[in-house]
């Protein structure tokens, strides 16, 4: 339940805002909650959603559970059903309708995942499942149906996957990722990054985590040690998908993240509803840059059987990063991309000239 009162985050003329931090345990600990705690620290209820998205799930059909922590709910403005944040982490109950064309496995990762805990999808990066959990269960997300009981294994069963990484000369980069790998305390982060360290044609250590975000006190100084720890080079990728998700606390995460010499990217979800306007694109890069993380890639949706009401169809999408090129300095532009299953690489989408 939550029941800390936070104090409302205003994001007006581009001035990042400040809330009170807590424990980032507690803060992971009390992000599962119920739709009525989350709607009555709104001031909202479920009346206010009649028709909207055909009404809120109710709490025994929910199937991914609701999971958001209180320093991504501080930013929600209270009282307002269309807020970009609370779009993401709400259940509606279209997530329940069958879409033609969405699917459960939408990248088709369950050929790939040739050990539990590894994805290898591509020639010379292996993705490493280091955790199920994660913060905040954003609701588009690709991987909601993944069998994340399977992959979940002990330190003596990784010692396979670190034997497969060790035996295949050509992988030169690992992801961790997940779940969240952040959500891993620090003693466990540390044992994967050391294990890593003794495979030596491993050059590129690259995270991918939200937490910097949704919870930024999680940046603590063991995290920071750990990607200190790592002497090669290191890739940190951030997901922020609307400008309203940086506050003050957020830009002090990420300074000490780039106090590690890890370069810092952003990646977003094109989303209807949330970010599908080109100034909800053009603020992202802009607050992004202010703070020191460089636009990396929009994707469009990827078609995970829940998420179809994101849909933002691609002729949309190239308009949209169309006028978001034609208003910002190149390197601020992200790519517009989408991913398709079994290809070995990411599709570039260009925009409309």
């Amino acid at each position: 339940m939550i029941t800390e009162n936070a104090p409302l985050c205003q994001t007006k003329n581009n001035k990042i805002p400040v809330i009170e931090l807590q424990n980032w345990q507690k803060s992971l600990t009390d992000s599962k909650l119920t739709i009525k705690d989350l709607l009555n620290y709104l001031s909202l209820t479920p009346d206010d959603f009649n028709g909207h998205n055909n009404g809120l799930l109710i709490e025994e059909k929910l199937d991914f559970p609701l999971r958001a922590p209180l320093p991504f709910i501080s930013r929600i403005k209270k009282g307002d059903i269309n807020d970009p944040l609370l779009q993401q982490v709400l259940p509606f109950q279209l997530e329940n309708k069958i879409t033609k064309n969405f699917s459960f496995d939408p990248l088709n990762e369950s050929e790939k995942n040739i050990l539990p805990g590894v994805i290898h999808k591509y020639k010379n990066r292996v993705l490493m499942l280091a955790t199920a959990a994660c913060a905040i269960n954003c609701r588009y997300c690709f991987r909601r149906h993944f069998p994340y009981k399977e992959n979940q294994i002990n330190r003596k069963e990784w010692d396979e996957a670190f034997h497969y990484i060790n035996n295949n000369k050509e992988i030169d980069e690992i992801i961790l990722s997940g779940g969240d790998p952040l959500t891993n305390n620090n003693n466990q982060i540390k044992w994967f990054i050391d294990n890593l360290k003794k495979i030596k044609h491993l050059k590129t250590l690259r995270i991918h985590s939200r937490l910097p975000i949704v919870i930024p006190e999680r940046i603590d100084k063991g995290i920071i040690d750990c990607l200190n720890s790592w002497e090669n080079k290191k890739v940190f990728v951030i997901h922020s998908n609307h400008a309203n998700e940086i506050d003050y606390n957020v830009k002090k995460s990420i300074e000490k993240i780039k106090k590690t010499d890890a370069l810092l990217l952003n990646q977003s979800v094109l989303l209807k509803g949330v970010n599908d306007k080109s100034s909800d694109l053009i603020m992202l890069s802009k607050r992004l840059f202010s703070i020191g993380v460089l636009p990396y890639y929009v994707h469009l949706l990827d078609k995970v059987q829940g998420a179809a009401h994101f849909d933002v169809c691609e002729d949309d999408a190239k308009k949209i990063m169309s006028e978001v090129r034609d208003s910002l300095p190149g390197y601020l532009v992200p790519k517009l991309v989408k991913e398709l299953p079994n290809k070995k690489s990411k599709t570039l989408i260009v925009p409309e000239e």
